[in-house]
């Protein structure tokens, strides 16, 4: 099994910043994909970053030169540097991990999610 744990919400200002970390521990032997994705209220879950083992990183559009996703040294940790919020910004955010079984079949575990508001 695979736990993905997530930290860093909270209630921020619009054009503060806020960092959100993610952790994936457990029978974990390789790491493929990870990621940030986000669900508003009464919407859909949406993608907002992606980051591959080898490094590189994928934003959705409404987030570049915002947000930056990173991964730690251990490969199995990243981060959410968030950057001047917006109040549309506000959500729940989850972390994705894509991890390869025994049969090399990748399969998704997520996060409990983190809320991020933001308001004045």
């Amino acid at each position: 099994q695979v736990q993905v744990v997530e930290c860093g919400g909270g209630l921020v200002q619009p054009g503060g910043s806020l960092r959100l970390s993610c952790a994936a521990s457990g029978s974990i032997f390789n790491m493929n994909d990870m990621g940030w994705y986000r669900q508003a209220a009464g919407q859909q879950r949406e993608l907002v970053a992606t980051i591959t083992s080898g490094g590189i990183t994928n934003y959705a559009d409404s987030v570049k030169g915002r947000f930056t996703i990173s991964r730690g040294t251990a490969k199995t940790t990243i981060y959410l540097q968030m950057n001047s919020l917006k109040p549309e910004d506000t959500a729940v955010y989850y972390c994705n991990a894509r991890v390869p079984d025994v049969f090399s079949i990748i399969r998704d575990y997520w996060g409990q999610g983190t809320q991020v508001t933001v308001s004045s």
